[in-house]
């Protein structure tokens, strides 16, 4: 796929990969090559918290080769109703080296590494470990309109794709920008939104989430980086899934870049 990493080619499968993932690779559509492919790719994800939790979870148990978690936050006992990689006695320790540990722990054949910061524009080229190597695919777990935006900025600077996932309440949405395919991003969706002070406001910590659905959008969000990286597929191209849990709905809306999008129209 045009964008991802050539570079990084992983070793051939050993015996205990070939075990561990071996319903995967019996499925059709998904190979041998394509649990290569997922091998040899890394992965950074912003926020390691009720979206992050169980999309690495679910990334490292199918065999994500490397995984970079970025979060600034310790964990509180509010965050074991949803954040599915820690136990209480985790209370008051680094989310983003907690969550690390634990994959490592759950699947010691990948590699988990935590930074304990805050992602901006000015960090990001070290953040993200440009220097060694563009990683395959951003993910973005956060919980709010105006980080995402500044996660929005960094993908199209970078040109790097990018998944991004919320969840609030009983509802959530998820898509998958590419940058260098000009598939718009995320301001194009969502740039009236931004605007919003009040609705910039809203997140978990004040309007509420269900332990379901953050479980829900994670585990969606997790697939669509699956087929991304395994299958070189984008499944969410110029669409936004919008989950309803209370009406046990989901539904695509389509979008179009916006050629006046002060972000990536002339990127």
């Amino acid at each position: 796929m045009e964008g991802m990493t050539q570079a990084r080619e992983a070793e051939p499968l050993s015996d205990s990969e070939l075990m561990r993932y071996a319903r995967q690779i019996l499925l059709e559509g998904w190979d041998v090559d394509a649990q290569l492919r997922l091998k040899s790719a890394r992965v950074v994800m912003i926020g390691a918290g009720g979206l992050g939790c169980p999309a690495s979870e679910t990334l490292v148990r199918a065999g994500l080769g490397q995984i970079h978690l970025i979060d600034e936050d310790v964990i509180e006992a509010s965050n074991l109703q949803r954040q599915t990689l820690f136990l209480p006695s985790d209370i008051g320790k680094a989310k983003a080296l907690t969550a690390a540990q634990m994959l490592e722990k759950i699947n010691p054949l990948i590699k988990a590494r935590g930074s304990v910061a805050r992602l901006n524009e000015d960090n990001a080229y070290e953040l993200l470990g440009m220097a060694s190597g563009k990683p395959d695919l951003l993910l973005d777990c956060t919980d709010n309109f105006a980080t995402r935006d500044m996660i929005n900025r960094i993908s199209v600077r970078y040109q790097l794709p990018l998944l991004s996932a919320s969840a609030i309440a009983m509802q959530g949405q998820l898509a998958l920008y590419e940058p260098h395919r000009q598939t718009g991003c995320y301001h194009c969706v969502f740039g009236s939104v931004l605007i919003d002070a009040e609705a910039d406001e809203r997140n978990c910590a004040n309007s509420g989430v269900l332990a379901s659905t953050t479980a829900i959008m994670g585990n969606l969000q997790a697939n669509a980086a699956l087929q991304y990286l395994g299958l070189t597929k984008n499944p969410l191209t110029n669409k936004l899934l919008i989950w309803d849990g209370s009406q046990m709905q989901q539904r695509l809306m389509g979008y179009r870049p916006d050629p006046a999008c002060p972000v990536c129209a002339h990127a």
